[in-house]
């Protein structure tokens, strides 16, 4: 094995089948939402899946709370970080972000990009993150210090990256998400698609759908650059409150995924994580193809 593959992040994440970056241009777009839905769609997507979720918003973490985790400790054991888990003992939703490491939750973040380089190599190199079936990484808005970490630091895993862009409907988000892009194809980071979030406002009342921003943008922009359109949210007051006030998961039940599948948002996101596996599951198909055609 090279030098190049044989690193401390590739040894760690030898198990991880599947790595999702999620990413937006801009902040404001319901990104940390998208990464929390995805990694709860994709752990119901089968009764054995195992996720990881990976928070390296480092100046603003909003995973922990949206997974009902915040003030859980981080632990240490012989083989690294335990990571935190979302479910409980049925440990199938790792979790990880800089937000178990605060004092205080309200604790501001002020790194420069050395340190920040740092914190990301050990999240991928030191958590244990085990097997995983997908991991899920929440990245901060743009493209920064970073994003330029986690390509760097797994480029001996970047066949097993995918990348997910974020977008509300206006010109502004999807300006700035066409930048998002750019870095995707300067780094020749797979793109599964684009989400088009906050895409109109239903009334939880009479269910009418009002479109608080422009329509058909984010459906113009998978057009014009020849993504897919993963899917369109609109905004969901349920979603809202429930990952405003989630709880972790008890002993006997993952009572946050249960209730996330209540909401009127849940079997619309569902057909977006199915998307998304089709992809992986077509990524993985043609792997072991071109595998079995080189041993023969």
């Amino acid at each position: 094995m090279s030098t190049l593959e044989d690193t401390p992040v590739s040894r760690r994440l030898r198990s991880v089948k599947h790595i999702i970056i999620v990413c937006s241009g801009k902040g404001g777009v319901g990104k940390s939402s998208v990464s929390t839905q995805l990694a709860l769609s994709l752990r119901a997507s089968s009764p054995t899946a195992r996720v990881g979720i990976l928070d390296v918003d480092l100046t603003g973490p909003s995973i922990p709370r949206m997974l009902g985790l915040d003030g859980h400790p981080v632990h240490q054991s012989s083989d690294g970080w335990v990571p935190v888990y979302a479910d409980g003992s049925e440990a199938r939703l790792s979790c990880m972000s800089v937000g178990f490491l605060l004092k205080k939750k309200e604790d501001s973040v002020v790194w420069r990009g050395p340190k920040k380089n740092a914190m990301i190599r050990q999240f991928l190199a030191d958590v244990r993150w085990g097997e995983l079936d997908y991991l899920v990484i929440d990245t901060p808005p743009g493209t920064s210090d970073e994003h330029l970490s986690l390509i760097e630091h797994m480029a001996p895993v970047h066949a097993r990256i995918s990348a997910v862009i974020v977008t509300t409907p206006q010109a502004v988000a999807l300006l700035d998400a066409m930048k998002c892009l750019s870095f995707a194809r300067a780094t020749a980071l797979r793109v599964l698609g684009l989400v088009e979030n906050m895409s109109g406002y239903v009334c939880p009342c009479c269910g009418e759908v009002s479109n608080v921003f422009s329509t058909g943008g984010g459906a113009e922009m998978a057009r014009r650059e020849g993504l897919t359109l993963l899917g369109s949210l609109p905004v969901d007051t349920e979603l809202v409150t429930l990952l405003d006030a989630a709880e972790g998961g008890s002993r006997r039940s993952f009572d946050l995924l249960e209730r996330y599948e209540k909401t009127p948002t849940a079997p619309l996101f569902k057909k977006i994580a199915d998307n998304i596996l089709e992809q992986l599951g077509e990524l993985e198909r043609g792997a072991e193809a071109a595998a079995g055609g080189e041993a023969s």
